[in-house]
Order: C-alpha cells, then sequence, then structure tokens
C-alpha cells in the first residue's frame, strides 16, 4: 500500500467540515480548515481533532490555552476555502465573536465548541488535539457542509 492509495481510501468517508480558529498570545487570529474532528466522551464532554506537525500554525494551537471548533453550514463553502488558502488575511471581512479564552467563534456556523487545550499526542506525521468542551451551541434545522472524495457535498435526504 502506498500514501496515495491510503489517502484515496481515506477520501471515501464522508465528513463534516470544521474552521479551528485561535487567539495568539500577541492577539492575532490563528484558523484552518479541518475535516479531522470527532466526539471523545460526553462526560466529561470531549472533543479531538488533528493537525500536520509541519503546519505553520502548529505552534500557535500547542500553545494556546483554547481553540474552538466551528462546524460550517452548506452556505459557508467560500468560507472552507477561505480558511484552506495559504498566505491571506483569513479573517478579512469574516464576522466573528470572541469565545470562550478568546478562540473566534465564526458566525453562522451549524455548532460550534468552545474547548479548553486539554491534551495533546503526537501520533506520526500528526498532532491529536483533545479539547473540554466549555460551550457548545448548535443551529437546528441548518444544512452542515460535507467533503467527500475530495469534494463539497450538501446533506442529501433518503
Amino acid at each position: 500500500m502506498d500514501s496515495q492509495q491510503f489517502r484515496a481510501a481515506l477520501g471515501m468517508f464522508a465528513t463534516g467540515v470544521t474552521i479551528i480558529t485561535v487567539r495568539d498570545a500577541d492577539g492575532s487570529l490563528v484558523g484552518l480548515t479541518a475535516n479531522s474532528f470527532n466526539s471523545v466522551s460526553l462526560d466529561p464532554p470531549l472533543v479531538l481533532w488533528s493537525l500536520a506537525r509541519r503546519a505553520g500554525s502548529m505552534p500557535v494551537f500547542a500553545r494556546g490555552t483554547h481553540y474552538a471548533v466551528n462546524i460550517l453550514a452548506a452556505d459557508q463553502v467560500l468560507l472552507a476555502q477561505r480558511f484552506a488558502t495559504r498566505d491571506i488575511d483569513r479573517f478579512a471581512g469574516v464576522p466573528w465573536r470572541e469565545g470562550a479564552g478568546g478562540a473566534p467563534v465564526l458566525d453562522g456556523a451549524v455548532a460550534s465548541f468552545e474547548c479548553a487545550n486539554r491534551s495533546q499526542y503526537e501520533e506520526g506525521d500528526h498532532v491529536i488535539f483533545v479539547g473540554e468542551v466549555e460551550r457548545c451551541t448548535a443551529r437546528a434545522g441548518a444544512q452542515p457542509l460535507i467533503f467527500h472524495g475530495g469534494r463539497y457535498f450538501t446533506e442529501l435526504p433518503l
């Protein structure tokens, strides 16, 4: 098995799309698009996500006390693409509010999780972040953004 084969097989698992956000110690805002999000525990309320060790934002997330996981709505595909683009001000013109620990919570998300940066585990070429959820919100009936096979989709009822 080669890495391309592994990546292609992983792409067959449909996921939601998130933007993980954090405020650096100097006050600057950092965020990135990720689909590596999952629940861990209800008691205590824990979630996880992962970030490549070589990511430029790794130091900010690793030392931050809090971050927010923003689950995107179907109409936020351009926002997902924006936060996946390098060398731009990803937050320019993006409405948000300050969440727990100063982490930006994006307007319009179908759900958000404001997390304390509880623990980090180095595994392979990624770091797994486990967050303890301090606050969360959800918009009932909102249509989520879905990622599958390298493309964005919206929810289709069966």
